[in-house]
């Protein structure tokens, strides 16, 4: 919660630090623009947006929930629904975030497309809703690290047992690096097609997979900063950066309208399949042969 200290010494409300960092976040403008715009110092928006976000992040377990069992199954039925692929409890992906170059390590947050960004991994469900969220990362670390090394790929590691407790749908990979790897709770695509029954599970795979690619473009939407670069150190960014996933996820629990872009077909590569391990590959298998084959 924000505390009254900020108004003791300063004078404004938290309706004030409110408006102040909502401004920051929807136009990324540097903080003595927005302080002349509304008659205040840069210190005094610098001091109000850090206090706003961390006090937003203290909610982050909140608003970012894993889905609970009743959630998973009726993610699993409306995925389904969608364009027939079973057992999808959600969609894993990252996005990079632009900010400015960094005084310290440098190079760890140039991206292969040469800017100083950090990567934030979420997963969404069906609503577009993120269930996970985990922007600690720079750009130079590659998706499939990313998520590997993550606490919620640990935890299923350990839970998942069986198909029918769900799973994942990752992303078409750019680079061998970034490939998710295959697992029993996470499901690639294939990138060399050779039947028609692995034809359909890729379409399947595509177009449920859409939702993740429509939350980024919500949030970028949503928080214009996001289309330039969060002007702020690292830590600060990632702060900032999980604190727009927060709000986008009350924005989803409001029924708060937005307009759908135009959703792009990612574009394969010609790597091949990172396989880890037998138990994905026969997941994947199963899928086929049960749900995509005449």
């Amino acid at each position: 919660m924000l505390d009254n200290e900020m108004y003791a010494r300063y004078r404004y409300t938290v309706r004030q630090m409110i408006l102040i960092t909502l401004r920051f976040f929807a136009t990324g403008a540097f903080f003595n623009i927005i302080g002349d715009s509304i008659g205040y110092h840069k210190c005094t928006v610098s001091r109000v947006v850090a206090q706003v976000t961390e006090a937003i992040c203290g909610h982050i377990h909140q608003f970012v929930m894993w889905p609970d069992a009743n959630a998973r199954a009726w993610n699993m039925t409306e995925f389904f629904k969608k364009a027939g692929f079973p057992n999808v409890v959600g969609c894993v992906d990252g996005t990079h975030i632009r900010i400015q170059a960094p005084s310290e390590d440098e190079p760890a947050f140039v991206n292969r497309k040469g800017f100083h960004c950090i990567n934030m991994q979420t997963i969404c469900d069906i609503k577009g809703k993120f269930t996970s969220v985990n922007a600690s990362w720079p750009g130079s670390c590659h998706d499939a690290h990313v998520f590997r090394t993550s606490g919620l790929a640990a935890k299923l590691t350990i839970e998942h047992v069986a198909f029918s407790d769900g799973v994942l749908l990752g992303s078409y990979p750019m680079n061998m690096k970034s490939l998710y790897a295959l697992k029993p709770f996470l499901m690639a695509p294939f990138i060399r097609v050779d039947s028609e029954a692995k034809e359909r599970y890729q379409h399947a795979h595509t177009r449920t997979r859409a939702c993740i690619e429509r939350s980024f473009g919500r949030l970028k939407r949503r928080y214009h900063v996001l289309h330039s670069e969060i002007r702020l150190r690292p830590e600060k960014a990632c702060k900032v950066a999980v604190a727009f996933v927060i709000l986008h996820n009350i924005a989803v629990d409001m029924n708060m309208p937005m307009d759908d872009d135009e959703f792009i077909q990612p574009q394969n590569g010609n790597d091949g399949v990172h396989q880890d391990g037998g138990t994905g590959v026969a997941t994947r298998d199963f899928i086929v042969e049960n749900f995509f084959s005449v």
